[in-house]
């Protein structure tokens, strides 16, 4: 799938969010560009936080027919109307989220840099393994996703692949033909104009 058409865009959100402030920003960002799936990735651990942000960004993604899927509360995606969850233990928890949420939710599974991890996500019912980061961001251990992982992929396993982490429009254009999303964040949301920010990106992919 990755070799013949164009990846698509899974956007992230920033781990902080005013939602008055990040709202017509996200708006603006969805009017311009065809976007795949939406994730909440938030810093806080406050339920109540993340269930008030979580309402006000469904409804801006559910009326442009986004999905949205929140990164690791499981709890929260039946409670929030969510479509589903984005794990980043690798495989561990995927075959508990697919029993909790049922075969229509979203399950992801972000796998690092391990080939292992991502094929037993998809083993446990994940919908799509993220790799990442893609180039060496200074934090963690400095391993990144190589090409070569995206490639093996992309030919050998029919699950679909995410990269992610630190994507720039050369990496963007380097991984384009082995990838099938990109998921994007911070990358445009620290731009003064993200819409604007987000198509230099997709204009990368060729």
């Amino acid at each position: 799938m990755a070799d013949e058409e164009q990846p698509q865009i899974y956007l992230v959100t920033p781990p902080e969010v005013a939602l008055a402030e990040f709202a017509p920003r996200l708006e603006a960002v969805l009017d311009a560009h065809p976007v795949a799936c939406l994730r909440l990735e938030f810093a806080t651990r406050d339920a109540d936080a993340v269930a008030r942000v979580a309402d006000g960004l469904r409804e801006i993604a559910h009326a442009r027919d986004v999905p949205l899927v929140v990164a690791e509360h499981l709890a929260l995606v039946e409670r929030l109307g969510l479509d589903g969850v984005h794990l980043t233990d690798g495989a561990r928890s995927v075959r508990k989220a697919r029993e909790m949420l049922g075969a229509e939710a979203i399950v992801g599974a972000f796998c690092g840099t391990s080939r292992h991890q991502g094929m037993s996500a998809g083993e446990a019912g994940a919908d799509y393994i993220a790799f990442g980061p893609v180039v060496d961001t200074g934090l963690g251990d400095g391993t990144v996703a190589p090409r070569d992982l995206f490639a093996w992929w992309s030919e050998m396993i029919e699950l679909p692949v995410v990269a992610e982490g630190a994507l720039d429009a050369a990496r963007i254009a380097d991984l384009a033909p082995v990838a099938d999303f990109f998921a994007v964040g911070e990358e445009i949301w620290r731009d003064a104009d993200p819409a604007a920010a987000l198509g230099a990106l997709i204009a990368a992919m060729g």
